[in-house]
């Protein structure tokens, strides 16, 4: 295990063992544990290509049902309990999930040579044209849509949303989104010259049909929404997407009404 991988995994031992000591983690989410364990050993770049498909596979159904909070052993505690954040906004709730954060921390523990490296100057000047002009397709089609609207606010819940949004939500998301899956598709096209086009737009309708839950109208902003993040990636690297990803969800919280209208 490389340095850098032993501090990812250090950090994460340290965090689960707080929770499993204040009664957020119980011993059945050792089960959520071994499978990605599993999963990764599959994956090494020493295996052969069936175990390492295997492994992928493996992550996979198990990131879906990290996602979902389909696996047993984790006590996600609710930290805001349906808030109306403006009057005409729908309720609200929140919770500081355990895990979700386990499909990007196998990420970078597992797949560290799918992150592009990007310098600095190049991701922030991406991240910039690309939030700028997703938030203004995303906002506008909400609005228009009658989904959201014009609400500026900063509501006493704010602080910890952002913290949430920023390093539970938005990082994994976009580890597994772009870095996995556009990654994964990227090089699956590479011989095609609208390659990067294709992978953009899989993993943006990927992302999508994951919001199904919330309606289709979700879906198709979501949709929106992963085109901009697949195209800040695509030339921007990580940074860019997560940076784009956090400012638009900021962008709708802090200024349109959130999570949507109560219909």
């Amino acid at each position: 295990m490389a340095p850098r991988h032993r501090v990812f995994f250090g950090l994460l031992c340290l965090g689960y063992c707080l929770a499993l000591l204040h009664g957020q983690l119980e011993w059945p989410a050792g089960l959520a544990a071994g499978l990605l364990l599993t999963a990764g050993w599959c994956v090494r770049p020493s295996e052969r290509p069936m175990i390492r498909r295997c492994g992928h596979a493996l992550f996979v159904v198990t990131g879906i049902a990290l996602a979902s909070h389909w696996l047993p052993g984790f006590n996600n505690a609710k930290v805001i309990d349906a808030v109306r954040f403006s009057p005409e906004a729908a309720p609200f709730s929140m919770a500081l999930n355990l895990d979700k954060p386990l499909i990007g921390f196998w990420l970078l523990m597992f797949c560290p040579w799918l992150l592009p490296s990007v310098s600095t100057a190049r991701s922030l000047k991406v991240a910039t044209g690309a939030l700028i002009a997703t938030c203004g397709l995303c906002m506008a089609t909400a609005s228009v849509m009658g989904v959201t609207g014009w609400a500026p606010k900063w509501p006493e819940y704010g602080t910890l949303w952002l913290l949430n949004n920023l390093l539970l939500v938005t990082l994994t998301e976009e580890l597994f989104f772009r870095v996995y899956l556009q990654g994964t598709l990227q090089q699956f096209f590479n011989k095609l010259w609208f390659g990067s086009i294709l992978a953009i737009g899989i993993a943006a309708i990927l992302f999508g049909l994951a919001h199904i839950g919330s309606g289709w109208p979700w879906v198709l902003l979501a949709s929106l929404a992963g085109i901009g993040y697949g195209i800040a990636y695509r030339f921007g690297g990580l940074p860019a997407s997560v940076i784009t990803h956090a400012g638009l969800n900021l962008v709708h919280f802090s200024l349109f009404t959130y999570p949507m209208f109560d219909r």
